[in-house]
């Protein structure tokens, strides 16, 4: 047979793609926890067939953001303290990882890149934009992770943070926002200073900074590091 004009999307990019989608959407609230996912549901709402969305719905299982029950539905698995505890020591250890190898390589205009972030993470916290906030912090952090270039620290980061996101949007303290506008400060200084071990346990410091899932007031939501 003749080969179609019409281009398809590659298929590891399209799986890509539903994937980031179906994640966003559990880290934000909009697919909730319990809530069951039916993959031609999902198929009808991104637009694509089934066949991405049960290799996305397999990789967010790996990842601990949803789980098969036996005779049901994919569902969306509930936040608890110990998957919290578990990815948050995962990604610290990741994120120090990366600040170390990164400071001796990193250029002022990387440095640039820190202060601007954390001046819009700043300006987002004020203003109550909680996406933006959790924006700005990713690119805050995602500077040592471009600089250090290790794809297995990335790899792992990215599948166990959207844990750690899901659980900064069920409590927020105005003082902890605060106090990560002045260890970004304070974590900058270090990188520009060339301290890599000090950079690094900072960094690891932070990660750790996010503490029980209480929410004194469910309508109060925000980013913490």
């Amino acid at each position: 047979m003749p080969i179609p004009s019409e281009t398809l999307p590659p298929r590891g990019l399209l799986r890509d793609d539903v994937f980031a989608r179906l994640r966003d959407a559990i880290v934000d609230g909009t697919l909730a926890p319990d809530e069951q996912l039916r993959d031609g549901e999902l198929a009808t709402w991104l637009g694509v067939s089934r066949t991405p969305v049960r290799e996305a719905l397999l990789e967010l299982g790996r990842a601990g953001l949803v789980r098969a029950i036996p005779g049901r539905s994919t569902v969306v698995t509930p936040i608890d303290e110990r998957s919290v505890r578990d990815a948050r020591a995962v990604v610290a250890a990741m994120h120090a990882l990366a600040v170390r190898h990164a400071v001796p390589l990193l250029s002022d205009r990387d440095l640039d890149r820190m202060r601007h972030a954390n001046v819009a993470f700043a300006a987002a916290r004020s203003a109550g934009d909680i996406d933006g906030a959790l924006r700005a912090d990713a690119d805050f952090h995602a500077v040592a992770l471009e600089v250090s270039d290790n794809a297995a620290v990335r790899s792992v980061i990215a599948q166990y943070e959207p844990v750690l996101h899901r659980a900064e949007r069920l409590r927020f303290a105005s003082h902890e926002g605060a106090e990560s506008v002045e260890r970004h400060e304070r974590l900058t200084a270090l990188c520009a200073a060339g301290d890599a071990d000090g950079a690094a346990r900072l960094a690891e410091q932070t990660w750790q900074t996010l503490g029980p899932l209480t929410d004194p007031d469910p309508h109060t939501k925000g980013p913490h590091a």
